[in-house]
């Protein structure tokens, strides 16, 4: 008896302990549900599921993101299709392919004559190619979007989602690991950096659905098999044996688009199928008048539970209708009728007329699932996963006012999270001073040392003596958050307190030193500080990492210019305005360095070129007005 209530006890202290040791394994059974478990590869999934291998490839997630060939490319590369045009910027871009590799060529015209000329090479495509391809442009392991997307549904280019209306970025938009890890399998991420990466797989893997394959390939390899006739085989995951909701937690990682704000402590890395997607991370959506008619692309699972279908079944999920091992245009139209009707059978099946019903091939996803276009991705239609009766119209041109920000996979997130999310809003789609004031709403009053998301709140409001009175005597070491650091090194150079603004920029690029713009600010605070060797060593860095950022050659040719070296300061210049057509500051290096040569008619065209892009800068003019006399 004895050695048995032993047994019982020694294996109820076990079972504390594997429930309670990590937080992913809570009331978890999978075995490789957790960060100690390898990646081993699709290659290794596939030696025993080749056939599953095969259709899956032909998915828009085994298609996500390849390697730049023509194979990959559903683009048309034509000359039936005209450069696209950036009025805003006055610049032109087209993509071509020269032999083997494709290039994106932005040029700008004056008088016919190109003054512009810059070709960047491509490394990924982004896309299945049947919405859209886009493009990816690799820099020593530096990823960055390109600024032109091909529309495969319109068969035409046009400037990348996001690029339109003045927001151009050009060939700066970082790469970061919360876009990559829906588009792509999971990429070795160089820490200290948002967008460098020692290694990018070739599209979205077994793993990210089943979870790492370490265990499951060791047992199998040892011939541990498992009886799945009798219940799960716990070495791997397999969605369809997960209950409803832990699949919609598991779809609505990536086809869930909104606002991700993190969980203290978590990365984009830390969700593993089988776990809440809360206790990562809660994706905030932004609510609209006429919601209903206005939809964000990823956003299947937000327009899934709007729909009755979804609120009175309380057991639909995506792979209802999906099996995600197949193409949706290789899925028979019968298997999503089939789900449709062993809910809606017999009585309660389709009650409309059958001459109308032939006309669509009897479809019910065609009449009560259109296809209809999103907000935010130009030039695609896709479907609506807002199951209706009534027939989904085209989304119209009317003004469509913002009511706030709703949490779809957290029905009770913490206010400090909310915050966040309003916060995350403003930063990036809607710089609305009210989204700051409903931010301040959910922070609490409470007293700490350093209030973090407080200091991004008054950065955001650009309170920049806010930020200095919070921080008082607080020493850059005691601060772990580069973004916090950086922000209040903003703030001190802000109120031309430029010595501890160095120290701060110092600290945010200790804590994140592969951050190139994080390094560009710090080269202009040594600038701003009279530290010029320290800015030139930070300029060289950028350089080395990332030539094609013009930052870099930018600093440098003013440090070159402080120093007299002049034929260097000319050429750094002429390199960063060959890389940015409308950085001011460089034009001005350039015409300096002419004027100290006694090259005045050098200067002067400089700086009347620099005058057209730049409306009344006052230094181009001061420095015109002084070679006018």
């Amino acid at each position: 008896m004895r050695k048995y209530i032993l047994a019982i006890a020694f294996g109820l202290v076990s079972l504390m302990l594997i429930f309670t040791c990590k937080e992913n394994k809570i009331n978890n059974p999978y075995k490789n549900a957790h960060e100690d478990v390898a990646y081993v590869g699709m290659d290794k999934c596939r030696s025993c599921h080749a056939p599953i291998y095969e259709t899956y490839m032909e998915t828009g997630m085994g298609k996500s993101w390849d390697i730049a060939t023509k194979s990959k490319s559903s683009a048309d590369f034509s000359d039936a299709h005209p450069p696209v045009y950036d009025e805003a910027l006055d610049l032109y871009y087209k993509a071509y392919w020269q032999e083997e590799e494709l290039f994106i060529k932005e040029y700008r015209l004056s008088n016919g004559d190109t003054v512009h000329n810059r070709i960047e090479k491509v490394s990924y495509i982004v896309g299945s190619g049947q919405h859209t391809n886009s493009h990816i442009i690799e820099q020593n392991g530096y990823l960055y979007q390109a600024p032109i997307t091909f529309y495969t549904q319109k068969g035409k280019w046009d400037l990348a989602p996001g690029f339109e209306d003045g927001q151009n970025t050009r060939f700066s938009r970082m790469i970061q690991m919360e876009c990559i890890s829906c588009h792509n399998g999971y990429p070795k991420h160089i820490e200290g950096s948002f967008n460098k990466y020692a290694e990018v797989p070739r599209g979205i893997d077994c793993e990210r659905c089943h979870g790492p394959g370490e265990i499951h390939v060791k047992e199998k390899m040892a011939g541990i098999e498992a009886d799945t006739s009798k219940g799960p085989d716990y070495s791997i995951v397999n969605p369809a044996r997960l209950s409803t909701e832990a699949q919609n937690n598991l779809c609505q990682r990536c086809h869930l688009q909104g606002v991700a704000v993190l969980n203290d402590g978590k990365s984009f890395e830390d969700f593993f199928p089988s776990n809440k997607l809360k206790n990562t991370l809660n994706v905030f959506m932004p609510s609209f008048s006429g919601g209903e008619e206005h939809m964000i692309m990823a956003s299947h699972v937000e327009r899934m539970k709007m729909s009755d279908c979804y609120v009175n079944s309380g057991k639909m999920s995506c792979i209802t209708c999906h099996n995600p091992h197949i193409s949706v245009k290789a899925t028979p139209k019968q298997q999503y009728n089939t789900a449709c009707q062993s809910c809606h059978g017999g009585d309660e099946g389709c009650l409309e007329d059958q001459s109308k019903r032939d006309k669509i091939d009897d479809n019910c996803v065609a009449c009560h699932m259109p296809k209809n276009s999103s907000i935010d991705i130009p030039h695609v239609a896709v479907t609506d996963h807002f199951i209706r009766r009534n027939k989904q119209i085209e989304n119209k041109d009317e003004i469509v006012e913002f009511l706030g920000m709703t949490c779809y996979n957290n029905d009770a997130p913490q206010d400090r999270t909310i915050a966040r999310g309003y916060m995350e809003f403003f930063e990036r789609y809607q710089q609305n001073p009210r989204l700051l004031d409903s931010a301040n709403s959910y922070l609490s009053n409470e007293t700490k040392n350093i209030d973090e998301d407080k200091l991004r709140l008054y950065f955001l409001k650009k309170d920049y003596k806010a930020i200095l009175n919070s921080i008082s005597n607080t020493k850059p070491a005691s601060i772990d958050n580069a973004w916090t650091a950086y922000r209040i090194a903003e703030s001190y150079t802000k109120n031309d307190i430029f010595d501890k603004g160095v120290l701060w920029h110092e600290r945010a690029c200790e804590l994140m030193p592969f951050a190139l713009n994080f390094q560009g600010k710090r080269a202009e605070s040594y600038l701003l500080a009279n530290q010029n060797d320290l800015a030139s060593e930070t300029a060289k860095f950028i350089i080395k990492e990332n030539p094609r950022i013009a930052k870099g050659h930018e600093v440098l040719a003013y440090t070159y210019l402080v120093s007299k070296d002049l034929t260097k300061a000319i050429f750094s210049a002429q390199k960063a305005i060959a890389l940015d057509p409308n950085n001011s500051q460089s034009y001005i290096n350039l015409a300096s360095a002419y004027y100290q040569l006694n090259k005045k008619t050098e200067a002067k065209n400089v700086l009347l070129k620099a005058n057209k892009l730049s409306d009344k800068n006052p230094q181009i003019e001061a420095m015109l007005q002084d070679l006018k006399k």
